[in-house]
């Protein structure tokens, strides 16, 4: 591609002055047995969307923080014009509220306690078909490329992600962090082996030793805390196996194929958090289950996800839409109705890993104009929260 500055795409800009590709009105639990409430609402109301979850009752400390920054940044995310929060008791409710609030877009909070579902649902029905009218009559407006933020992560991996999909994604991000993008990639036990490799590729040598520090302590507090004698049927899983890889460290390898040859990252995040150091490349401390990483880097702001898969990874998420990239010919051939971008043609010779970028980024801009992703058109809403220990 030429001058990648001049690329435009139709956004919708909020009044935070953050730019989405969806446009979206939540009914949004704060906690399980908010659900079956928030399900009813999106019921009522056409084109609203619940987002039921598992998780919100008796979890403390660092964990509670980690659910409150999910379930805010969920609402926060650019791609949501408006949010209804429900939640069994006002308190927590209106703490989510609060932080929603703060991007200035429509939110309000119902709690069950004292009213019941039946008041609850009517109550929040009314307030999300006002919602509705405001979000169907927001309009598209062009929007520089440099305002897009766009996560990744690989999944299902084999031998064509290390070769094909994820070269792929690191190309598109030596293109496009340049031009002024915020880019967020992580699957922290998954760079494993590549452990020093990732370290170097810090923007300085401090953000590399605080990188180091958290890589080291998931590997020593969650991995091998809770490990039996190794990581069998989890890291590499058995589609990993299957598509060739035999150990974590071939894995890591090929993860980091996805940060390219010239990015490097300018600092970390914790999981779900919003980046505050300004445009380029993060590392989030994630897991690397799909559904899981996906929401987090959905909640810390980010409104496009570019997946490399392999064997045919299928999540997709409510409110980001999920790209799939492959260069494995049977996936393409067996699971079509999953692939975005097909870059097999990289291991048949008749493609350079520069035009799979740029076909790789042609659909971004497509996707972020409205183009329906393959797991959005297949209807795939994955939403998984992460949890860090047992609840009180």
């Amino acid at each position: 591609m030429s001058d990648l500055s001049n690329i435009t795409f139709k956004g919708f800009r909020r009044d935070n002055d953050r730019v989405g590709v969806r446009n979206h009105v939540l009914i949004l639990p704060l906690d399980d047995i908010s659900n079956a409430a928030c399900e009813a609402v999106a019921n009522n109301i056409k084109g609203t969307l619940a987002i039921p979850h598992a998780y919100g009752r008796l979890q403390f400390g660092e964990d509670l923080d980690l659910h409150f920054r999910t379930i805010i940044g969920t609402g926060a995310n650019p791609n949501v014009a408006a949010v209804v929060v429900i939640g069994i008791e006002p308190g927590w409710t209106k703490r989510v509220v609060d932080g929603i609030a703060l991007t200035g877009k429509p939110v309000q909070g119902f709690s069950i306690e004292q009213n019941g579902d039946l008041r609850t649902i009517m109550d929040a029905s009314r307030a999300a078909k006002d919602m509705m009218h405001y979000a169907s009559e927001l309009q598209r407006e062009e929007c520089s490329i440099s305002e897009l933020w766009v996560s990744t992560k690989c999944g299902e991996s084999d031998t064509t992600t290390g070769l094909g999909s994820c070269p792929t994604v690191g190309n598109m991000y030596d293109k496009l962090l340049p031009v002024g993008i915020y880019g967020c990639f992580g699957e922290t036990s998954e760079i494993t082996g590549a452990e020093h490799i990732c370290q170097k590729r810090a923007i300085n040598d401090e953000v590399g030793g605080r990188w180091y520090n958290m890589w080291k302590a998931y590997q020593d507090d969650v991995i091998f805390a809770h490990q039996t004698d190794d990581l069998s049927d989890s890291q590499p899983t058995k589609g990993n196996i299957e598509g060739g890889l035999t150990t974590i460290e071939e894995k890591a390898l090929g993860n980091l194929e996805k940060i390219g040859r010239t990015s490097k990252y300018i600092d970390i995040l914790e999981p779900a958090e919003e980046p505050k150091s300004g445009k380029g490349l993060y590392f989030m401390d994630s897991s690397s289950a799909a559904a899981e990483c996906v929401t987090l880097m959905a909640a810390g702001g980010y409104v496009v996800h570019t997946f490399p898969t392999g064997q045919g990874n299928v999540v997709g998420n409510p409110i980001v839409p999920v790209i799939k990239i492959t260069a494995n010919p049977r996936t393409v051939r067996t699971m079509s109705e999953h692939v975005d971008v097909d870059v097999s043609g990289i291991l048949r010779r008749d493609m350079t890993i520069d035009e799979a970028g740029d076909s790789l980024i042609n659909m971004i801009r497509r996707t972020a104009n409205g183009r329906h992703t393959a797991a959005e058109a297949l209807g795939h809403r994955e939403f998984s929260m992460t949890k860090l220990y047992r609840s009180a």
